[in-house]
């Protein structure tokens, strides 16, 4: 969790959680209700409608009983045909290709999670444990659907059997050259022409941790020695180091040589690197904000277990349902170095 503050409590707040250990049934009960109602906001916020997937999806709320569908004449009229879309169909399920349509479908599908902790940490008032707990709940469904959202997204960068590499570059080193190949190939690859309003163009990229610490050693060959400098100086998160010719740089842990997301991309989509390359990159657009979609048709619902009781334990459980598209592909490029 970014904020923690979400989950700060007030006196108020640790009378609640005393209350959900009362020996008293209907007290206890009635407690656990109060309190799996007074996290289930906090918890949509940070899990649904904070930081998802670093901006890359956008969150829409659509009625649950309604298929979710999109029209592609919406996003460029009489062009449907050259679309290829990509969609999540469920929990552990690769991500499907949609081709040739006037509107993609965006199956939907639950997700859920739970936590629970001894009752004596309720009785004492212990708050620090029980705001843990509700940041290790959130936790559980962010990592879900962090997962789901960037499996989509090789998915569908796979599909395009287009890998960008530095063909002069030393394996396994990251080089600002990658960088200006991949705008490159977005920008002749991403539809439109040169006076399109919605022309393909690289905007952001997410690599390894590996990767940002190269460009911090960068040698005379690479940037001059007052960019290095400013390198040099340059925190994690300063646009000196993560921006380059334009675009964001994003170090994510899952990418890097023998991480999730690459793994993902070797073994379950039959993905591989350029030749002796040991990383993969995922360049996306983001300029028009047209593509990328997560649909929400239920959102998290946070319940009480009344059933742990005996075994000296409290516990709550939640929900949700939301589903991940891609409507045009041609938004991501993936590359290797």
């Amino acid at each position: 969790m970014k904020d923690k503050k979400r989950f700060e409590a007030d006196e108020a707040t640790i009378n609640l959680i005393k209350a959900t250990a009362s020996s008293d049934p209907i007290v206890r009960q009635q407690a656990q209700w109060e309190f799996a109602k007074a996290i289930e906001t906090p918890l949509r916020e940070a899990v649904l409608y904070g930081d998802v997937l670093n901006g890359i999806y956008e969150v829409t709320k659509w009625p649950d009983n309604i298929g979710v569908e999109f029209p592609l004449g919406l996003i460029a009229p009489g062009e449907e045909d050259e679309f290829v879309a990509f969609t999540s169909p469920g929990v552990g399920y690769i991500p499907e290709r949609r081709v040739n349509g006037n509107y993609v479908t965006i199956p939907t599908y639950n997700i859920a999670n739970s936590i629970d902790w001894e009752l004596r940490f309720a009785k004492t008032g212990v708050y620090n444990i029980v705001a843990k707990a509700m940041e290790v709940l959130a936790a559980g469904f962010v990592k879900k659907i962090n997962d789901d959202g960037m499996h989509t997204l090789i998915a569908a960068g796979v599909d395009r059997n287009i890998l960008v590499y530095d063909a002069d570059a030393t394996a396994g080193v990251f080089t600002k050259r990658l960088i200006s190949l991949m705008k490159t190939v977005m920008l002749r690859n991403g539809g439109g022409n040169s006076s399109s309003l919605n022309k393909g163009r690289l905007t952001d990229v997410f690599t390894s941790p590996e990767a940002i610490e190269d460009v911090r050693n960068w040698d005379i060959a690479q940037v001059d020695e007052l960019t290095r400098r400013e390198i040099y100086m340059a925190s994690d998160d300063s646009e000196r180091l993560t921006r380059i010719f334009g675009v964001n740089l994003h170090p994510l842990h899952e990418l890097g040589v023998g991480a999730s997301y690459q793994l993902y991309f070797t073994n379950q989509m039959g993905g591989s690197l350029a030749s002796s390359d040991e990383e993969l990159v995922i360049g996306v657009d983001l300029s028009n904000r047209d593509s990328f979609i997560m649909p929400v048709t239920s959102e998290i619902e946070i319940f009480a277990d009344n059933d742990m009781h005996r075994r000296q334990e409290e516990g709550y459980y939640g929900w949700g349902s939301c589903g991940f598209g891609i409507l045009d592909n041609r938004r991501v490029v993936l590359g290797s170095f």
